[in-house]
């Protein structure tokens, strides 16, 4: 009788818990991302506060170093001169230049003097069309100020100029009469360029919140809260900002003190959410706003909390990884224990059964130290072969000189014959540093690249291969643009390569009538270019996909081991360059060598 099956509540609880993993993990983002953003916005309120207290003393510097400009003005003898005689024509052309002069001096926008009644009777700028000459003045907040407390500041738009500035006014006095004002214009032009250099919108808002300095002219004049009936008729009444029309600067009223961000419409943009900083000003109830934008903030909220999210969700992933492995440990010592009793019973049989597999462990070892002394021999004999291959040149050039040089000592040639022997040795020093390179190269040992001539490895490439062009009667051209091109790569082996790639087209070039072989040097854009053409057949496509395998030659058996092309890309490619090959539209065959060229700091290595 068959067992009813029952459902496994594995999968669903799997889920369950996969369900509430990953509810915690969004959880966890949530947090992360709430205190991270309050981290960055807190972070950014202290970078706005502190460029606020910047630009807040460089203003209050502005505005405090005239000062007592106006004071040490009023004290001036031809101003109180010409306030006692103002139809003087000598007097008004005195205070006139007066005025000029200390405009000058103090680099402000404009001086004048106002009498008792607010009439301007001499100005600074009494030469240019609109002069303030002749404009009464008694209007203004400046004018009265300084008659009634011997000092007086305002900001406004000039009725006269148009131009906006800052005015600071002083009594000129006669005793305790006031004879009238001189005043001091100063433009805030260089403190709107400060403000405009900033990537948040900065705002300098008045005492009322009506915005007059902006880092964009476009929310100059606009409010910062609906202003009240009695603001609006001073205001047309001391035409501080002129003709203005002063509207809101938002959807909504922007509060000086805001802690959380704020969602307000700027003119022509849609709304967003801006990190609202302030600070107070001088002492005219001025204050610096900036509205901050939180797109970074959020940003980088988002990638922290993203990061945290993967964070958990990996811990939870390690952890259940844990908890499974737990399990299945467990499960595997209960089955461990089940096979204790069944290994016992068969001891005996097991025994044996290790004997043999000892001995078949012993068998395998010996095969694989086998294996391995083969694969070392191999490795040895291709060694051998490549030393053969690498050596066959220089040597054959050696005999070659010590022939020369036993024929030139017999005619008595000595200067020859030294020249020979000079040969001789450099072709030594040559086959020396092949077999150090092969030698190194066996080793594993860093190569030591450097600034090498190229003019001068084709010279001593083309004496190596003298006696193959000599056999097969062909001409080498040499073309080269410059001749002190320098690549980074060691003498030696890149002769090495210019050989094999010479012998490779006279090769190639064996048994035609005018055999020629062209070899072209050119340098640009931080590499030096080197072809070598032969005029032959040229390279069949078949065999142009293995001509640079090892031990793969088109040449008759006994002419060549196939790794002349395979060891040459192997030196070029460790160099950083490439070794390419293609056939000439016109016949022939093309090995083009690209080599990096030696800079000024390789020169001074």
């Amino acid at each position: 009788m068959s067992r009813p099956v029952i459902p496994s509540k594995a999968p669903s609880r799997t889920w369950l818990l996969t369900v509430l993993a990953t509810l915690a993990c969004l959880l966890i983002g949530l947090l992360g991302y709430r205190l991270l953003l309050d981290h960055n916005l807190a972070h950014e309120r202290r970078l706005a506060t502190q460029r606020l207290d910047a630009f807040a003393l460089s203003l209050d510097a502005t505005l405090n170093r005239h000062e007592s400009l106006p004071g040490l003005l009023a004290l001036e003898p031809s101003l109180a001169a010409l306030l006692r005689d103002p139809g003087n024509k000598q007097r008004i052309d005195a205070a006139n230049a007066y005025l000029e002069a200390a405009q000058q001096g103090a680099a402000v926008a404009a001086t004048y003097l106002i009498d008792a009644n607010g009439l301007t009777l001499a100005a600074s700028n009494w030469r240019q069309p609109r002069s303030f000459i002749g404009h009464n003045y008694a209007f203004r907040p400046y004018f009265t100020d300084a008659v009634a407390q011997g000092l007086g500041r305002f900001y406004g738009v000039g009725v006269t100029t148009g131009e906006p500035g800052y005015f600071i006014a002083a009594p000129v006095r006669d005793g305790q009469q006031i004879l009238g004002v001189v005043v001091l214009k100063i433009g805030l032009e260089a403190m709107e360029q400060a403000m405009a250099g900033a990537s948040d919108i900065l705002l300098l808002a008045d005492a009322d919140g009506i915005v007059f300095l902006s880092s964009e002219r476009r929310l100059r004049y606009r409010t910062l809260a609906p202003l009240p009936a009695a603001t609006t008729a001073r205001l047309a009444e001391t035409r501080q900002y002129g003709n203005q029309a002063i509207v809101a600067l938002a959807d909504r009223p922007v509060p000086f003190e805001a802690s959380a961000p704020l969602r307000l419409a700027l003119p022509d943009e849609m709304p967003r959410e801006h990190l609202l900083v302030t600070r107070p000003v001088g002492n005219f109830g001025w204050q610096v706003v900036q509205l901050g934008r939180l797109d970074e903030a959020r940003a980088a909220a988002f990638s922290g909390a993203t990061a945290l999210v993967f964070a958990a969700a990996f811990a939870i992933g390690v952890a259940a990884h844990l908890r499974h492995r737990r399990r299945r440990r467990e499960e595997l010592q209960r089955i461990h224990g089940e096979l204790e009793q069944r290994i016992a019973e068969r001891t005996a049989d097991l025994t044996a059964k290790i004997a043999e597999l000892q001995r078949t462990e012993a068998i395998l070892h010996e095969t694989r130290d086998a294996a391995v002394q083969a694969g070392k021999l191999a490795v040895l004999g291709q060694l051998s072969a490549g030393i053969s291959h690498e050596l066959n040149q220089p040597l054959a050039a050696l005999q070659t000189f010590a022939d020369n040089a036993s024929a030139l000592l017999a005619r008595g040639r000595h200067e020859e014959v030294a020249e020979n022997l000079q040969m001789i040795g450099e072709l030594v020093g040559r086959t020396g540093r092949i077999v150090r390179q092969l030698k190194t190269f066996a080793r594993k040992e860093a190569a030591t690249p450097q600034p090498v001539s190229v003019a001068s490895a084709i010279e001593h490439a083309l004496l190596l291969v003298e006696p193959r062009r000599r056999d097969t009667a062909a001409s080498i051209e040499v073309s080269q643009n410059d001749s002190g091109l320098q690549v980074v790569a060691e003498a030696g082996r890149l002769e090495q390569v210019l050989v094999n790639l010479m012998l490779n087209g006279l090769d190639a070039m064996h048994g035609q009538p005018a055999p020629r072989l062209e070899i072209t040097v050119t340098g640009s854009a931080g590499q030096v270019r080197l072809s070598v053409r032969d005029h032959g057949p040229g390279i069949a496509d078949e065999v142009r996909s293995h001509l640079f395998e090892p031990f793969y030659t088109t040449k008759p058996a006994g002419e060549g081991l196939g790794l002349g092309l395979a060891i040459s890309l192997a030196i070029v490619e460790s160099y950083g360059g490439t070794l390419r090959t293609d056939n000439a539209a016109d016949g022939g065959a093309v090995f083009v060598l690209t080599l990096p060229a030696a800079g000024k700091d390789d020169d001074e290595r």
